[in-house]
C-alpha cells in the first residue's frame, strides 16, 4: 500500500539523525554549542531566502575559532533594498553554492550541537524553510536564544526585546563585521559567554530547560 511506504531520505540526513543517538552531555563544560546566524533577503520566513550562514563553535565555554563554517548561497531571490545592510550582491566574487548543498554542509557541521542565535526563532525558521524545500523535516537540535537568556539575568526588565547591537554595547562587545553572518555569529558567541557567566554566578543555568524551537 502506498501510504505504508517509508519516505527515503538522503544519507547526510540519516547521519545527522544518527548523531542524536549519542548521549548528550548536560555539563556546560562538555557540551558543543554552535552559534549561528543567517543573512537573508528579508524578514518573511516563507518568501525570503538565505544569503549566507555563519557558524562558530563553543566547547568548554571557550570559542573555538578553527571550528567554524561560512557559507554563501546563490541568490535566486534578490532584494536590492537589503544589500545596504548585508553587502551581499547577487553576483560578486564570493563563491556561492546552491541552497540544498548549503543545508547539507550545515547539518554535517552542526550534528547534535546545541544551537545558539540571537532572536533564534527567525534563523531557525529560515533553516527549516530551506529544509522543507529540500523535502526534509525540521531541525532536531536544542536551541538557545541569547535574547531569552538576557531576560533570565533580569539585568534590565524595561522591555522584552533587545537588539544584538543593544546587548553588545551593554556588555562592551566590539561590533566588528556586524551584519555579516560570521561576524554576527561571533558577536553572539561572545554575548552568550557573558550571559552564561552572569547566570552561573546567580544560579546554575539549567540545561534541562532548553527546548528545541522550530
Amino acid at each position: 500500500m502506498a501510504w505504508f511506504k517509508r519516505k527515503l531520505y538522503p544519507e547526510f540526513w540519516k547521519a545527522y539523525l544518527k548523531s542524536f543517538s549519542k548521549v548528550q552531555e548536560q555539563n556546560l563544560e562538555k557540551i558543543r554549542f554552535v552559534v549561528f546566524d543567517t543573512e537573508t533577503t528579508g524578514l518573511n520566513t516563507k518568501n525570503d531566502r538565505i544569503l549566507s550562514i555563519g557558524c562558530i563553535a563553543i566547547k568548554a565555554l571557550k570559542i573555538k575559532v578553527p571550528d567554524q563554517l561560512e557559507l554563501y548561497l546563490k541568490q535566486d531571490t534578490f532584494n536590492a533594498d537589503t544589500v545596504k545592510i548585508h553587502g551581499l550582491l547577487k553576483e560578486g566574487k564570493l563563491i556561492k553554492i546552491e541552497e540544498a548543498e548549503a543545508i547539507k554542509l550545515f547539518l554535517e557541521y552542526i550534528e547534535n550541537a546545541v544551537l545558539i542565535a540571537h532572536h533564534a526563532a527567525f534563523d531557525v525558521a529560515m533553516i527549516n524553510a530551506a529544509l522543507a524545500r529540500s523535502g526534509l523535516p525540521k531541525l532536531k537540535n536544542r536551541v538557545l536564544d541569547t535574547g531569552f537568556l538576557f531576560q533570565k539575568t533580569k539585568i534590565d526588565t524595561s522591555k522584552t526585546h533587545f537588539s544584538l547591537d543593544e546587548l553588545a554595547n551593554r556588555f562592551k562587545i566590539p561590533l566588528h563585521d556586524r551584519h555579516t553572518a560570521s561576524g554576527d555569529a561571533y558577536i553572539t558567541a561572545l554575548l552568550f559567554l557573558k550571559l552564561v557567566a552572569k547566570l552561573n554566578k546567580d544560579s546554575r543555568l539549567n540545561l534541562k530547560r532548553i527546548r528545541k524551537k522550530s
